[in-house]
């Protein structure tokens, strides 16, 4: 098969795949106990029950859900429409498209410092194992096991509370609001905390992976022939074991970006930070479905898109993928 059939196929069966989850979303969310238009009533429920109809009426929540489902279908694949919030009465497009470059800022930028540090902390890992990779191993066993919203809470009491370094919350300094360069260096300045606590939370899966692939690595025949013509341990390591370990890293880095857009709800909500993940969370509290079944869409996408491309770029490298049953 040639590399772009099987680009074909793979896209094929991904489209197939995104279609498949947005129809099962969909049926969930519906079915989940609760109703979104006595949500929007509030102390109307109680007062004017024809208020309720009305809104039922108004959002189409009225009709059988198998009508709702294709109808969703029809706008979101063929009108390229995802609805209309519930909440904000505004397109559901335009605010997932408001918030999604602070979700992004935040999540692709922690991934790629998880990944740096991961690489770098596995390489000395590797090459002193004794205390040194003890003692980094048990960090990183730390850091896995500590849930990653009271990380962010333990940052925020040293760094906000006590040591008044970075801000607990928010995007800018709303008291005192900035524009040009200094807009951009106060978003930064607010960022920090929020990034730190997510690369951390994602560091020990690097620092994991990629300490045992090298470990690994150092048992095969070729590192011992290269020890025994004297090449040196340093430069062993990093030409050729560290070669060999990328991949596996490289793979989860990149479905870890798949799962950028609605990866970090937790760390958004403690921060107060105003992305994608904030607004899902929201959307669930008020049972904002057209807002909650956005989200999962743009994620769906987003993972899969990453599932194709590492599949094509293992593809590229090595033709017995494509060609494999």
């Amino acid at each position: 098969m040639s590399f772009f059939a099987y680009t074909l196929k793979r896209i094929a069966y991904g489209t197939l795949v995104v279609v498949i989850i947005v129809a099962t979303n969909f049926v969930i969310v519906n079915l989940a106990p609760g109703d979104p238009a006595v949500a929007m009533g509030g102390e109307l429920v109680l007062s004017n029950p024809e208020y309720i109809k009305a809104v039922r009426e108004r959002w189409g929540l009225d009709k059988p859900l198998i009508y709702r489902l294709l109808h969703y279908l029809y706008n979101v694949f063929l009108r390229l429409d995802l609805g209309y919030s519930y909440r904000y009465l505004e397109p559901v497009s335009k605010l997932i498209i408001e918030r999604l470059p602070y979700t992004l800022l935040l999540t692709i930028t922690s991934s790629l410092l998880a990944f740096a540090l991961g690489l770098l902390t596995s390489v000395i890992s590797v090459r002193r194992l004794g205390k040194t990779d003890t003692a980094l191993t048990a960090s990183s066993l730390v850091l896995w096991s500590v849930p990653v919203f009271y990380l962010g809470i333990m940052l925020v009491w040293i760094f906000s509370v006590n040591l008044k370094l970075f801000p607990a919350a928010g995007l800018i300094d709303v008291r005192n609001p900035k524009t040009g360069i200094y807009y951009v260096l106060d978003v930064l300045h607010h960022a920090f905390l929020p990034v730190t606590t997510l690369a951390l939370a994602l560091y020990p899966a690097y620092y994991k992976l990629l300490r045992d692939t090298m470990v690994e690595v150092l048992s095969e025949d070729f590192v011992m022939t290269f020890r025994a013509v004297g090449l040196d341990e340093g430069r062993l390591v990093r030409r050729h074991v560290l070669r060999n370990a990328l991949i596996p890293a490289i793979t989860l880095l990149g479905l870890q970006l798949g799962y950028s857009v609605a990866g970090a709800a937790l760390i958004e909500n403690v921060f107060g930070w105003p992305g994608v993940g904030k607004l899902l969370l929201d959307a669930v509290y008020v049972r904002d479905y057209p807002v909650i079944m956005g989200v999962f869409l743009i994620t769906s996408i987003t993972v899969v898109a990453a599932n194709i491309v590492v599949d094509l770029v293992y593809a590229a490298l090595d033709p017995r993928v494509r060609v494999g049953r």
